[in-house]
């Protein structure tokens, strides 16, 4: 484990005045790592090569990363980031997520039902104006509202003014505010498809493994007025790929990192909130597994929250992993003793020793609250409790409501509120029956809130009764309720509203609650931020927070356990790997890739790595090469990279993608799809 040190002592370097070393960082476009670029490899990241990456780039609102790779709106990312809509979609006589899809022409293309796309156009520093409307003397709960009603302004005038998307991205844990404008893209439709059984080929087992074997890519097409959007800004599609040691890219959305956590944060992490994360993935599988086997159908409607329970398992696991590892902690305590020891050194820092002191208490207090909000685990019940807060939240100024019913963040929440995607009630009352069992768990079956929730029933029996006697199924429906505002809500007898409302009260203490620790780890870490700032400005990346980061590193393998494993996969190893795990159901390659094998160059190479930094959410993410051209896909990282959360190393950390060279082969010689290849990169 030692090789995680050198992230664990990154982001408190500045007591030893070192600079960055290795390839790490999910840098900002705004301020990207020059100098360094241009000293270890001879890049210069050009105003316009920047630019034109970033618009370029793309973010898929159900969390994942894209890429424009046409001018007439094509759009490549992961077949599990498009497993979403490709789940939506289906029904019991076409599975697309489990058999795949091909549009012959546009109007084959099936528009997705809620998918929402943005791209990136500009950033802007906003941060004088966050931090001067919250004050010091102002309580707590003041500075919540207070930085609440600013942001809330900011993205309204920005809307007004634009007509973009606009959100206020807090960065180094709130020592800098920066305001993100998206073109958003809401006509997206399929286009392409490979099965599952390629796109996870190896399944469960190979899963943050290497050498892989998988084609998980997906195509999507933005549209516009009901046309194919023309794009200006999308990626050339690479002759060769990349090459071993070449320097690639990679321009994504890397979800949440913590490596500003202290000490005390990280110990809150590892033993009481991922165990207990971890205990409730566990359950929820097995809750899974067992309606999936009820038949064939229920296991398609279980299939995509299944696989999204099980690699979240997976990757929890490997990041509890590194916490545990006694030399990891010791070595952060050391690095934090550092820090401590030049603030308390210099007057002008001194001040800020207390934000330490604040983090440890938080911590406590969140193991007080851990696990005492009712969160139960229904699509159904999400509706209802969207609509109670929606209609109660626009009684206020915009400003003064819960971040996500703000005038700017509007149209994106209805697109959600109104879908008409399936809800299954046969899986909805399984979840539903299984989460109000965990909530007696929890509470006790004698709680007061509780008891008000069961309704006098048992798990299995509330559970029916609330799935079905809802009308919330109906989209109609849902927008005659938000429409009805507070008397229609108050009087209205639909089974899942009734139950919204008996939560309401405690839903809104526990978020009051949990926003008041958030915004004191968020003063806590500002001025842990400004001690960076003070001595090393900003030549630091800050945590990822799902806003579009580039990465960068060279394509090479790594060693493991004594056994040196290369940077590439190629097609042959795909039918031998096949072969190798004969009579495992997740290593049987699909009847299309058997029929095409005489046609595949079998040394036509399929996945690879590199050392760049990325983390949940870069999946989808383009990897280009110095020239901006498309040469691979991110799908996943290896085992040593699940602690990336907290901590990097280049050593054995390392970033999985498919190929392009695999894809635009597979698309031409597997999938008889000839006429997209004619469109990649044109």
């Amino acid at each position: 484990m030692k090789r995680f040190l050198i992230g664990l002592l990154m982001f408190f370097a500045v007591s030893t005045g070192s600079s960055l070393q290795a390839d790490e960082g999910m840098w900002l476009f705004n301020n990207l790592p020059a100098e360094y670029l241009k000293s270890k490899y001879g890049f210069e990241a050009t105003p316009e090569w920047t630019e034109h990456l970033m618009k370029s780039s793309v973010r898929f609102n159900v969390g994942g990363s894209a890429s424009f790779i046409s001018s007439n709106g094509l759009v490549l990312t992961n077949h599990h980031v498009g497993s979403d809509t490709l789940f939506k979609i289906s029904n019991k006589e076409h599975n697309y997520l489990k058999d795949g899809f091909l549009a012959k022409s546009f109007s084959d293309e099936i528009k997705a039902p809620d998918l929402e796309l943005n791209q990136l156009i500009t950033i802007e520093d906003v941060t004088d104006a966050v931090k001067a409307a919250v004050q010091e003397t102002m309580s707590t709960e003041g500075a919540v509202a207070a930085r609440r009603a600013v942001i809330a302004q900011i993205e309204k005038d920005s809307l007004d003014k634009t007509g973009l998307r606009s959100n206020v991205v807090t960065l180094y844990g709130g020592g800098r505010y920066h305001l993100y404008r998206y073109k958003k893209y809401t006509d997206v439709r399929l286009v392409w498809a490979p099965e599952s059984a390629i796109a996870f080929f190896g399944g469960d087992a190979d899963n943050f493994e290497f050498p892989r074997y998988c084609l998980d890519a997906c195509i999507f097409r933005v549209y516009e007025n009901d046309k194919p959007a023309v794009i200006e800004h999308f990626l050339k599609w690479s002759d060769n790929g990349a090459g071993e040691d070449e320097l690639v890219f990679v321009s994504g959305n890397p979800g949440r990192t913590s490596r500003i956590f202290t000490t005390d944060a990280l110990k809150y992490q590892r033993d009481v909130r991922m165990p207990f994360v971890l205990n409730l993935l566990r359950r929820r599988e097995i809750v899974l597994q067992q309606f999936g086997l009820k038949g064939v159908e229920n296991a398609r409607r279980a299939r995509e929250d299944l696989f999204g329970i099980q690699n979240s398992r997976k990757a929890y696991l490997g990041m509890i992993g590194g916490l545990q590892d006694p030399q990891v902690m010791a070595a952060k305590e050391k690095a934090e003793m550092q820090l401590l020891a030049k603030i308390k050194s210099d007057p002008k820092l001194k001040s800020y020793e207390s934000a330490f002191a604040t983090i440890a208490e938080i911590q406590k207090k969140r193991v007080a609250i851990l696990g005492k909000n009712i969160a139960l685990n229904s699509q159904l019940f999400g509706v209802a409790k969207t609509i109670v807060e929606m209609v109660d939240e626009d009684k206020k100024a915009s400003g003064e409501r819960l971040p996500e019913y703000s005038e700017a963040n509007r149209e994106s929440l209805e697109q959600q509120l109104y879908s008409d995607a399936p809800i299954y009630s046969d899986l909805e009352q399984y979840l539903l029956a299984d989460s109000l069992s965990m909530m007696l768990e929890l509470r006790g079956a004698d709680d007061e809130l509780a008891t008000k929730v069961m309704n006098g029933l048992g798990p299995t029996e509330r559970a029916a009764e609330l799935v079905q006697n809802t009308k919330l199924l109906d989209v109609v429906y849902r927008k005659e309720l938000v429409k009805s505002g507070s008397e229609g809500i108050e009087s209205c007898n639909d089974s899942m509203i009734r139950l919204a409302r008996i939560l309401d009260a405690d839903t809104r203490e526990f978020r009051k609650i949990n926003d008041e620790l958030a915004e004191g780890e968020k003063q806590a870490y500002a001025k842990i931020a400004e001690v960076l700032f003070a001595t090393k400005g900003t030549s630091t990346y800050p945590d990822a927070t799902f806003t579009l980061r580039l990465a960068f590193g060279t394509v090479k393998g790594y060693e493991q356990a004594g056994e040196s494993i290369p940077a590439w996969t190629k097609f042959g190893g795909a039918f031998e790997h096949e072969t190798n795990h004969t009579g495992q159901e997740d290593f049987v390659l699909p009847e299309t890739w058997k029929k095409a094998k005489e046609n595949l160059n079998p040394e036509t190479p399929f996945d690879f790595v590199c050392t760049a930094d990325i983390i949940g959410g870069n999946s989808g993410s383009p990897v280009v090469n110095r020239d901006g051209e498309l040469v691979g896909l991110i799908f996943d990282g290896n085992i040593q990279s699940l602690t990336s959360d907290y901590m990097y190393s280049d050593k054995d950390m390392r970033a999985t993608s498919v190929h392009s060279s695999a894809i635009r082969e597979a698309l031409k010689y597997v999938y008889n799809a000839g006429h997209i290849v004619d469109q990649l990169g044109k």
